[in-house]
């Protein structure tokens, strides 16, 4: 009887030991990281961690792990803060990239409207922003780029956090995505790659704007823009105007999932010719 408890507890020991051994485990790369909560920067601090710390990892959520920092205590870590391969001076290809995508407006801001003072999110900037965004996402993760939207749902996000999460990850590349709108409808057509700082800046705008000549839509090139999400952002940083949704023809390719989709294969492959030049 004895020899029987003896092989039991032999048996559960070696079980939970291969269990832990397979369970992901992730470590703290800067000093004084705060374990939250939940899933976001909204989250209360439960714990702060040195550098350093590891941690072993129960889900996933919204690119933040949940992990075990003792045996009665867990939280929400942000999986930019662990594991960083700060010794790459420069990625040189797109899997060892952290790319911010940006979707544009949302929450009560809803951008450009197809028509004026609608109430349906059919007709809203915000919607496709958000739609091309995930799928722009989805195909670089595919590629092994590690990718942080700045929302990944309906909610507001406020101009000054998005190029302020940019800078916190030290992004290899941030790109917003919007839809133009003139003044009365069906004036304008066409899509625009914006960028403010010279030099990586300009050189992205033009690597994944050349991609877009490809798309069923006039491409009016590069341009200077002023505008908050880039100029305050010193990472190589993007605003892409993917159509005009107040245009009629322009709004029948914005709505369209084909559409949708080749704008996030053409990202992809521009980005990785920008990272491997």
């Amino acid at each position: 009887m004895q020899i029987l408890i003896v092989s039991i507890f032999i048996i559960l020991t070696l079980g939970l030991t291969f269990a832990l051994t397979r369970q992901k485990t992730v470590v703290v790369s800067v000093q004084n990281v705060n374990v939250r909560q939940g899933p976001g920067l909204k989250y209360k601090s439960v714990e702060t961690l040195n550098s350093k710390t590891r941690l072993s990892v129960l889900a996933e959520k919204n690119d933040w792990y949940k992990v075990r920092i003792n045996d009665h205590k867990f939280g929400w870590i942000a999986s930019w803060l662990v594991n960083r391969r700060d010794n790459l001076k420069r990625a040189t290809k797109l899997s060892e990239a952290t790319i911010v995508i940006d979707p544009g407006h949302g929450g009560w801001d809803s951008g450009a409207e197809y028509k004026d003072n609608s109430k349906n999110p059919k007709y809203m900037e915000k919607t496709y922003t958000l739609e091309v965004a995930k799928l722009v996402a989805a195909d670089l993760r595919t590629q092994g780029a590690h990718v942080i939207m700045t929302r990944d749902s309906n909610k507001y996000v406020g101009l000054k956090a998005r190029p302020k999460l940019a800078e916190k990850v030290h992004a290899d590349a941030f790109i917003s995505f919007h839809f133009d709108s003139s003044p009365q409808r069906n004036e304008a057509s066409g899509l625009t790659t914006y960028y403010y700082h010279k030099g990586a800046s300009k050189k992205l705008a033009k690597t994944l704007n050349k991609q877009f000549n490809s798309l069923p839509m006039t491409n009016r090139g590069i341009d200077f823009g002023n505008f908050l999400v880039i100029r305050d952002n010193t990472r190589p940083a993007i605003l892409c105007e993917m159509g005009y949704i107040n245009d009629t023809h322009d709004y029948k390719k914005i709505k369209s999932t084909a559409y949708q989709i080749k704008v996030a294969r053409l990202v992809t492959k521009g980005l990785s010719e920008y990272f491997s030049s």
